[in-house]
């Protein structure tokens, strides 16, 4: 049977990133997508130019109605809003239990637009984050959430730890915001930490990549792969929606979701840091 997943995000009316972004990354993975809207957004490749919340009410409606009928293996929230929001999303997983949750801590759009209010921040470190099984933020959003500024690699190691002392079981500290030939993400777990490389391609044409990747990640896990297996699939599928550009819209281009039927070879490396009982 193909695995039935959920995502609990905004919606982008440009397509790129958001429950857009989420639902075609699952259909091309071969997941059944499931959603539950938190917010709508008026937004293009040039920027986000409104944002309208929905209410609480309907969040939990949404999540319980989607989680009665179908079997819900593997969630993953994205743009969330505000502390409200945060903590309905909090209680129904909750309740819910889902066997994986991926939380992809979404604060800022590509084009600088603020995207979660900074009452919510305290809520998505207390609230959410004990709830979820791996985080995914990238360089700025760790440095908000470990609350220590990010310069080497010690800092992002530093990081990971104290994020997952915040609740977590995996965090997974993205370097598309790091400098070098390679877009090196770290990952932490209880017992090991690595990290999987892949080239840095040079283009403007990356809007939705933190959404795609999340979400690439959530189907993964929900076909019952190892977690290495499945960041490296989930890191495969985004390269190639970043290499494969598609070129459309006047500011930050949205990924190609469909760039992996274009290319087929394995470009990622995994460098184990360290593999032991307990950390």
């Amino acid at each position: 049977m193909r695995p039935q997943v959920l995502t609990i995000a905004g919606s982008d009316s440009g397509g790129g990133a958001g429950i857009q972004a989420d639902l075609k990354t699952f259909q091309e993975l071969g997941a059944f997508g499931t959603s539950v809207l938190t917010a709508i957004t008026a937004q293009n490749t040039l920027g986000v130019h409104g944002i309208e919340a929905i209410s609480t009410e309907m969040i939990i409606g949404q999540i319980d109605a989607v989680t009665d009928d179908f079997n819900i293996t593997a969630c993953k929230t994205g743009m969330l809003v505000d502390a409200e929001r945060i903590e309905a999303v909090a209680k129904a997983l909750e309740r819910h239990r889902f066997e994986h949750v991926v939380v992809d801590p979404v604060m800022v759009a590509k084009g600088g637009a603020s995207l979660l209010q900074e009452n919510a921040i305290e809520a998505l470190r207390t609230k959410l984050l004990p709830h979820a099984t791996v985080v995914t933020p990238n360089i700025p959003e760790a440095e908000v959430l470990a609350g220590i500024k990010i310069r080497t690699e010690s800092d992002r190691m530093k990081a990971a730890h104290s994020i997952r002392g915040l609740g977590v079981d995996v965090v997974i500290i993205k370097g598309g915001h790091t400098e070098g030939v390679e877009a090196v993400d770290l990952i932490v777990t209880e017992s090991e930490a690595f990290q999987v490389s892949a080239p840095r391609i040079k283009t403007k044409d990356t809007h939705g990549t933190g959404c795609t990747f999340s979400a690439a990640l959530t189907a993964e896990l929900a076909y019952g792969k190892t977690l290495r297996q499945a960041v490296v699939d989930a890191k495969q599928f985004i390269h190639q929606a970043i290499t494969h550009g598609l070129s459309i819209g006047q500011g930050h281009g949205p990924t190609n979701h469909w760039g992996h039927r274009l290319a087929k070879e394995e470009v990622i490396t995994v460098d184990v840091l360290y593999e032991t009982s307990a950390r």
